[in-house]
């Protein structure tokens, strides 16, 4: 019997590079849907709602058997971070998250069209950053990091002095909360 095929739903690099980590064979074919969020939706259901319309989306039209589908957001005072729009956006971000908690929330979802079934989850885990000054802030802008990321930055990259703690998936911070997805993929019968 041969193994299923995985799509991952997602342009990300850095979800690719923790399937691969973990030993995954998968193709890519990003999703390309809105990502705002709907009036009223909470942070959870945000992520939810995109993470299966992602998986479904590719899964009608791309080939394959299992199709993983994932959005990540940073939540803090209630605001859902996406990823910012441009350097002043990056900054009032950072200065938000300086010195203080916030949670990092990641929905996934597994759709295996052959059985047409959907497996969806969210986690959440805890980051705490140090306190910033407007010069760490400022360089860390200059690196261009900020700008493709939920919450203006990456802790697997330059952003990782920035944090002193975390409670929870360290992968779920950097875009994938891998032993999960792994769980649903096993289930599924894709690894």
């Amino acid at each position: 019997m041969s193994r299923k095929r995985i799509v991952l739903a997602s342009a990300s690099p850095r979800r690719s590079e923790l399937l691969e980590s973990a030993g995954v064979i998968f193709s890519v074919v990003p999703a390309d849907i809105p990502e705002e969020p709907l009036p009223g939706e909470s942070p959870t259901a945000h992520v939810l709602r995109l993470a299966e319309e992602k998986a479904l989306a590719v899964a009608g039209s791309a080939e394959g058997d299992l199709f993983i589908g994932a959005d990540t957001v940073v939540v803090c005072d209630d605001e859902i971070m996406g990823k910012p729009v441009d350097a002043a956006d990056a900054r009032r971000m950072l200065t938000v998250l300086s010195g203080r908690s916030h949670e990092v929330i990641t929905g996934y979802a597994v759709h295996d069209r052959t059985v047409s079934v959907t497996h969806a989850e969210v986690v959440s885990t805890c980051v705490i950053f140090k306190p910033l000054t407007p010069e760490e802030i400022d360089a860390y802008i200059a690196t261009g990091c900020p700008f493709d990321k939920a919450g203006a930055y990456a802790i697997q990259g330059g952003a990782a002095y920035m944090v002193r703690g975390i409670e929870g998936s360290y992968t779920n911070v950097v875009g994938l909360p891998l032993c999960e997805v792994v769980e649903a993929l096993r289930r599924f019968g894709g690894v």
